[in-house]
């Protein structure tokens, strides 16, 4: 195992990887901008490093800067966390060149999974399922245009780098093809320098369910099931949950193998997670495999006992996993809802600002993944996730009963936060009974706008 481990993000990922080291007897060495110098993970950490100012292209995604820390700080490995170098795979290849190890899958395999239609070919080569769509990238709308006919409308124009939305455009017609292809393209250059698209068939009102794996350095590979990852916003998840209420045994065997063998083509290595799209006849289809350990990551581990985060030390330490597929068993219903600093009630407007008061739900089967506290600031120049409020029952009716009161408890003052979006969200019969897809938070806006104005 390592002796320290240099942590390289922030926020409440920055402390769950620090109390994971904390229990292997790991120390542990964080960075950190300016803006989150009194941050709690800062001052639990064995060392900490300023290494910019507020600006994350001049602290957190500054390659030569995080290095330098992991050198100061005498790291063996660096653990990147979710989102700004996570899934670089120049970051991932300096690592390693320096002497550190990456805790996450190689350099050329994240290289090859960021490229969707990269990730999708080695999907087809694994015999996994995919969206209907254009054998390769597409250059023009014209050739786009003769595509679409063969494939049929509605398409979606889709970025081949990036994620989060950003590069993709529904299409209903052919006579809107054109705009939406340039529109699409031109998004994807400014924010990932690559402009590439391709087409897929639009999955009309689909479920999103992910797989979470787990692969080490020796060959073994398993899932631990699946989240059900449906309620988003601009291809931003809200509420996450497992089991999922629409899949059945049968088709949960069926995706947790084809994901496994997805992996095992790509030469995966570490926790990752492969997302699907599930339409209403229970089809399902490959869309990306993300080389990182994921925001909802607890909600597998209330539900399996395994923590994800250990595993990717031990894994990244050449220890095999410590289960194997057998030991994977399935237990109770676990929720998350993520608490961001927004206001629900003005589209879903940023609140940043220092929280006056809090009160943390409690009790049991209750889990509060958060590095906020009362007096803290919600900085304006990250991501407004205040933290991760998570329940587990023995049913699905019993913790969405338990999350009800556990929202119901919550008290954070001084800013605006999602809790009460989450409570109509927990509240509405179609979620209640299972009965909800990726269009479910545009149906709920009105509502939002009645009862919060």
């Amino acid at each position: 195992m390592f002796r320290r481990v240099l942590i390289a993000n922030r926020g409440e990922i920055a402390l769950r990887v620090l109390r994971a080291c904390r229990e292997l007897g790991v120390e542990t060495a964080v960075v950190h901008s300016e803006a989150d110098a009194d941050a709690i993970y800062v001052k639990l950490a064995d060392e900490h490093i300023c290494i910019g100012p507020a600006a994350a292209g001049q602290s957190y995604l500054d390659i030569n800067r995080v290095i330098a820390a992991a050198e100061i700080a005498e790291a063996d490995a660096i653990h990147p966390g979710y989102g700004f170098l996570a899934e670089n795979p120049r970051f991932a290849d300096i690592v390693e060149a320096c002497g550190f190890t990456f805790i996450g899958p190689p350099a050329d395999v994240i290289r090859k999974l960021g490229d969707k239609n990269t990730a999708r070919e080695i999907a087809v080569a694994a015999g996994c399922p995919v969206v209907p769509g254009s054998p390769g990238l597409v250059p023009t709308a014209e050739e786009a245009l003769e595509l679409a006919e063969d494939i049929g409308y509605p398409i979606m124009v889709k970025a081949t780098a990036g994620g989060g939305g950003r590069g993709m455009r529904p299409v209903p017609d052919a006579e809107s093809l054109p705009g939406l292809f340039a529109a699409a393209s031109s998004e994807a250059a400014a924010a990932f320098g690559n402009g590439d698209v391709y087409l897929e068939k639009l999955v009309v009102q689909p479920h999103h369910v992910e797989i979470q794996v787990l692969a080490d350095q020796h060959g073994n590979v398993i899932h631990l099931g699946e989240r059900e990852c449906s309620i988003q916003r601009r291809h931003q998840k809200l509420i996450e949950e497992s089991p999922s209420p629409i899949l059945t045994a049968e088709l949960r065997r069926r995706m947790g193998a084809a994901a496994v063998l997805l992996c095992k083509q790509a030469g995966y290595v570490n926790a990752g997670t492969v997302e699907f799209l599930v339409d209403a006849d229970r089809n399902f289809y490959f869309m990306e495999l993300n080389a990182r350990i994921q925001v909802e990551h607890p909600v597998t581990e209330l539900v399996t006992g395994v923590d994800l985060v250990k595993e990717q030390l031990r894994v990244a330490a050449g220890m095999p996993l410590s289960m194997g597929q057998d030991d994977i068993i399935v237990r109770g219903a676990a929720i998350e809802c993520r608490i961001n600093a927004e206001d629900t009630a003005h589209g879903f407007r940023p609140s940043p600002g220092t929280i006056t008061s809090m009160f943390v739900p409690g009790g049991p089967g209750i889990r509060w993944d958060s590095h906020a506290h009362v007096g803290y600031r919600i900085p304006p120049h990250y991501d407004s996730m205040i933290g991760k409020l998570l329940v587990h029952a023995e049913t699905r009716e019993a913790a969405i009963k338990t999350m009800e009161r556990a929202l119901d408890e919550c008290r954070i003052e001084g800013i605006a936060t999602t809790v009460p979006f989450h409570k109509l969200v927990l509240s509405d019969e179609r979620f209640v009974a299972g009965r909800y897809d990726t269009s479910f938070v545009e149906t709920m806006k009105r509502k939002v706008g009645e009862e919060h104005p």
